[in-house]
């Protein structure tokens, strides 16, 4: 089998499209052969992960294992080094400790209080029994009520108070400080297990304020706790990425909208791209539609650096504590096969959730962050770098695309 007929299996298109994307990367920024250098690559990946497991074994269900006995050693390592009054505080003290120190570029807590004065949160006074926005801002933080708002009060209001609120936003309105990790107390069950009912994991953020928070919902499913640990991970990540965004903008005229675009998350909509041409897809478009046409398209997909990263934070951990075992997983966030008509995913985020769904009676297995990955790391291979990639990536972030 020919290398572009390999990668074309696991990206589900044909040789003939790689064939002809690394004929155009070649006449527009000059480089070759990069699909042969990523198979060759790819290859050489699984098989080292293979001599790991016993000849025989099923490669998916050994990856699942392996993510469920990792996860059982970092609960121990963190039940005999780390403190907190409970698992949920340890891993907050754990994630602050191995994840990035990187400050960044979020909304002033005063502007943020401005808000809910002028659109006062009827419903979320009366869940938490309260009389006045001041009385709210008395006894809770500012970001932790801005994370309830989307549980208690109307999809109306929330877009109003969206459009309205954040449309006059200057760069006045910002300042630089560290991002945050908050475990939100028991007065918020009621609207945590709402989030995690809807979202299927217990961590959330909010990009605009560098804040990231662990529901306290007690998850006792296996696996359930390394996906949702990476995540923390994933979100320092994104939040920081995010956050240049916010300041590379932050002095145009039409900032505000800027960053309404970039908080909603907007997409180009495109069913081809133009000669050299690649997409900017800023959502993991699978989720919503596994046959849409953006992804059978060149493109880089953010989530796929952000998760990048976050794997690579937990697996230098693990290089650390090789007792763990995470180490394994370092470098495989792009890595798949193509067998008996299925992809494999050697990604640790989409086997944790491949686990997840076995262990809840399920036999769903997931590949689309490798898939997103593998795209990311072809174009990271052609412009010659992650440094690059970025660089590009900021760039045309608002255009939605690289246009070489």
């Amino acid at each position: 089998m020919d290398a572009y007929t390999y990668l074309g299996n696991i990206l589900s298109i044909s040789a003939e499209k790689l064939l002809l994307l690394e004929k155009q990367m070649k006449e527009k920024i000059g480089k070759a052969e990069v699909i042969k250098k990523i198979v060759e690559e790819n290859k050489n990946s699984i098989k080292k992960i293979k001599k790991i497991f016993k000849d025989g074994e099923i490669i998916e269900e050994a990856l699942e294992n392996a993510i469920l006995a990792h996860e059982k050693n970092i609960r121990a390592y963190m039940e005999k080094n780390i403190e907190g009054v409970n698992e949920f505080e340890k891993a907050v003290t754990l994630a602050l400790e191995i994840g990035p120190k990187n400050e960044g570029f979020f909304l002033k807590r005063n502007r943020a209080k401005e808000i809910l004065k002028k659109r006062k949160p009827d419903n979320l006074l009366k869940f938490l029994h309260l009389n006045s926005v001041d009385e709210l801002f008395s006894k809770y933080d500012v970001a932790e009520a801005f994370s309830a708002l989307r549980f208690v009060e109307s999809d109306e209001w929330m877009h109003k108070t969206f459009d309205d609120a954040y449309s006059d936003f200057t760069s006045q309105d910002f300042e630089k400080r560290a991002v945050e990790i908050k475990v939100l107390g028991q007065e918020w069950m009621e609207i945590a297990k709402k989030f995690v009912e809807k979202k299927h994991h217990n961590v959330s953020h909010l990009k605009e304020f560098g804040v990231i928070f662990l529901n306290p919902i007690q998850e006792n499913i296996p696996g359930k706790f390394i996906r949702d640990f990476a995540l923390l991970f994933h979100y320092f990540n994104e939040i920081h990425f995010y956050s240049k965004l916010f300041e590379k903008f932050s002095n145009n005229a039409d900032f505000a909208e800027k960053l309404k675009s970039l908080l909603r998350g907007d997409v180009p909509e495109k069913k081809s791209v133009e000669r050299g041409e690649w997409l900017i897809i800023q959502r993991y478009l699978w989720k919503d539609n596994p046959n849409d046409e953006r992804l059978f398209l060149p493109r880089i997909n953010p989530e796929s650096v952000h998760w990048a990263r976050a794997e690579k934070n937990l697996t230098d951990f693990g290089k650390r504590n090789p007792s763990l075992g995470v180490a394994m997983w370092s470098n495989l966030n792009w890595v798949g096969e193509y067998s008996d008509t299925k992809v494999i995913s050697y990604d640790l985020e989409d086997n944790a959730m491949s686990a997840v769904s076995r262990m809840e009676g399920n036999r769903e297995r997931f590949y689309y962050h490798e898939r997103e990955a593998l795209w990311t790391k072809l174009f990271m291979e052609y412009v010659g770098g992650e440094e690059e990639m970025e660089k590009l990536l900021i760039e045309n972030f608002m255009e939605g695309r690289v246009q070489f």
